[in-house]
């Protein structure tokens, strides 16, 4: 079984679990776009769709699901090691542990929220997309990356939220919150679509790979299969 991987699947996995990350510590703030709240994750969080499209367009599900392992791998291990490097005691002359504790701490409610909300949403969207393009034989890519985003951020949101503040905000706001953030964030899939495009075009020329996924297992548990 040749599991070798290119230099660019390798880079676009690394890219993948940044944006992760940083969404994690920038969703932290609240901002207000046109009068809509959202959380400043907005920023870049959408780039993990962009990215997820590309690798399942590229190499495939089989290459998408085990970065989707990679990023919630990180994600957890960055969380416990946040809440290790909170419990030390800081040293005696640094007065920032309470601005520390407020921007990196993760209620358990919040973290399973997030994890819980980041594996569905990324595999509803690599599966939607590997499953539309063996359907469509490789055509209408754009249609493909919009329908998958936004199912899969639909899917992200509806759980986190719900998750998260069930029992704490009304249901109508819990509501709004879903709506708007699915809205944004495929509206930001929409926006860059034509450099998404370009990127996956050129990725297919220099690797000379273009995977239809035909008689695979949609396993998520499969990992080893890449």
């Amino acid at each position: 079984m040749n599991k070798q991987v290119s230099v660019l699947f390798m880079l676009c996995g690394i890219l993948f679990n940044v944006a992760i990350l940083i969404s994690n510590i920038l969703a932290f703030k609240i901002i207000s776009i046109g009068g809509i709240t959202a959380t400043a994750g907005l920023i870049i969080f959408p780039v993990s769709y962009i990215l997820n499209d590309c690798i399942t367009e590229v190499w495939g599900f089989k290459k998408a699901r085990f970065i989707v392992w990679t990023g919630f791998a990180t994600n957890f291990l960055t969380v416990i090691l946040y809440q290790i490097s909170i419990v030390i005691p800081p040293a005696p002359f640094w007065g920032f542990q309470e601005a520390y504790t407020t921007v990196l701490s993760q209620t358990p409610r919040i973290a399973i929220a997030c994890l819980c909300a980041f594996l569905t949403g990324s595999f509803l969207n690599a599966y939607i997309m590997s499953r539309m393009k063996t359907a469509s034989n490789g055509k209408r890519f754009s249609v493909r990356a919009i329908v998958s985003t936004l199912i899969g951020e639909s899917a992200d949101s509806m759980i986190f939220f719900t998750i998260a503040f069930a029992g704490i905000f009304p249901a109508s706001e819990i509501g709004w919150l879903i709506f708007t953030q699915t809205f944004m964030k495929s509206g930001y899939e929409v926006i860059i679509l034509p450099v998404t495009t370009r990127v996956v075009n050129y990725i297919k020329r220099m690797e000379g790979v273009d995977v239809y996924d035909r008689e695979i297992s949609y396993n998520v548990l499969k990992i080893n299969e890449i």
